[in-house]
């Protein structure tokens, strides 16, 4: 059995790892729209219909 301390500790690390991925991902759209603006170019994974947030 799982202690308290134990799930918190989880529910922590599992809260943690989200915020990571979030944030990478944002930094990657980020870097996608500023690359876009410098060149004028769009690339194949900007397509507005299917970004999935």
């Amino acid at each position: 059995m799982i202690s308290n301390s134990e799930m918190i500790r989880i529910r922590r690390q599992m809260q943690r790892r989200i915020r990571d991925v979030v944030a990478e991902r944002r930094r990657a759209r980020l870097m996608e729209a500023h690359h876009t603006d410098l060149t004028g170019e769009t690339t194949e994974t900007e397509n507005p219909l299917t970004t999935t947030l």
